[in-house]
């Protein structure tokens, strides 16, 4: 039985698996920050309550204007969406009948979006470093590349100058690159390739405000290029396709530096101690440079039954049966407080003196 795309909503996962859900669960396979929102959220939270009552901006102000003043760009550049998720369908119509490049494993809603305007998709496993003469050979036949930097669910950064050799050689070809940087709010903005856009036409940054501020719940997204590709993009959502309090919730959340900072040191503490102890059990970690690791059982034959046990004890990992070149061999996790990691890593522990001691 198929497990879902997705993490979070982790009652899904036991109803497939027919397993009963413990009392109390902790899951893992989602990875927003743990630290929560922003403390203006909930400080503020009773003056959102206006807003619920009135119709929020169709082009998505305040925060619209507050993302164009963040990145220094126009707010002709930015569209605002319904999560990353609303962006890419949108962008997914321009490709009807073409030919897309997908790097693998990556997110499965590139190829959800794509699928109902039969897109041919070439894809491309890359665990890590990109072979880029097969990248390069690909682009010249292709109408758009997908690119996930840093990739989920691996968590490896391109390197900037490779991304930089990509998409302008991609322009050379007239491919576009769709370039997803969700997770890049957890490394440093000078990574990001939004500065780069002014001569890159081909490209959309796609970027999204639930990851790092914490605010899934709301779903807000948006996306960053020329003005005829967001054009584009605007042409095929609905009016009002951004509600008035994510709009001025993430507005605000542009604003909160050391709270971003305070995140990215907390998610490297974790990430580092929690590969120390994977490392210890003689698991392979794959380098990560965002808040959650992708691993390996010294024996990945027994990756069922030890994702089986940690549901019964409540843990919910992150399974990897749908991302194409992990193939439910890998586990993810993403970085949860200290208590909650302390916790996963105990229940580990027991399973791995059982069934992994010599």
């Amino acid at each position: 039985m198929a497990l879902p795309n997705h993490g979070a909503n982790a009652h899904h996962v036991y109803e497939r698996l027919g397993i009963e859900m413990p009392e109390k669960i902790m899951d893992f396979s989602e990875n927003v920050n743990p630290l929560g929102p922003p403390a203006f959220v909930m400080e503020r939270w009773s003056t959102y309550a206006e807003l619920i009552t009135k119709y929020p901006d169709p082009a998505g102000e305040p925060f619209l204007s507050a993302a164009a003043k963040y990145h220094d760009v126009s707010v002709s550049n930015i569209i605002v969406g319904n999560g990353a998720a609303e962006l890419f369908a949108s962008i997914a119509k321009r490709y009807e009948n073409k030919r897309v490049v997908l790097i693998h494993p990556t997110f499965s809603e590139y190829a959800a979006t794509l699928a109902p305007y039969h897109v041919y998709i070439k894809e491309i496993i890359a665990i890590g470093q990109l072979p880029l003469e097969e990248v390069f050979d690909e682009i010249e036949f292709a109408e758009a590349i997908y690119i996930c930097r840093p990739n989920n669910p691996t968590g490896y950064l391109i390197p900037l100058e490779e991304i930089i050799q990509i998409v302008r050689y991609a322009k050379r070809y007239k491919c576009e690159v769709i370039l997803d940087e969700a997770f890049l709010d957890f490394i440093d903005e000078k990574e990001s390739f939004i500065p780069y856009l002014k001569d890159f036409p081909n490209v959309v940054v796609v970027r999204s405000m639930t990851k790092m501020y914490a605010i899934p719940g709301l779903r807000l997204g948006y996306a960053v290029g020329s003005e005829a590709f967001i054009k584009d993009i605007r042409s095929r959502l609905s009016h009002w396709n951004s509600n008035a309090i994510a709009t001025t919730i993430g507005a605000d959340c542009l604003q909160e530096e050391e709270y971003r900072i305070q995140a990215i040191t907390f998610a490297k503490e974790m990430r580092e101690g929690f590969s120390d102890f994977l490392e210890k059990w003689h698991c392979i970690v794959l380098p990560s440079t965002t808040n959650f690791l992708c691993f390996q059982l010294p024996d990945h034959a027994r990756s069922k039954a030890f994702f089986d046990y940690l549901l019964a004890k409540g843990c919910v990992l992150r399974h990897t049966e749908n991302f194409k070149g992990l193939d439910g061999k890998w586990f993810r996790v993403g970085m949860k407080e200290k208590a909650q990691m302390e916790h996963l890593q105990r229940e580990m522990t027991t399973w791995f003196e059982e069934n992994l001691s010599s």
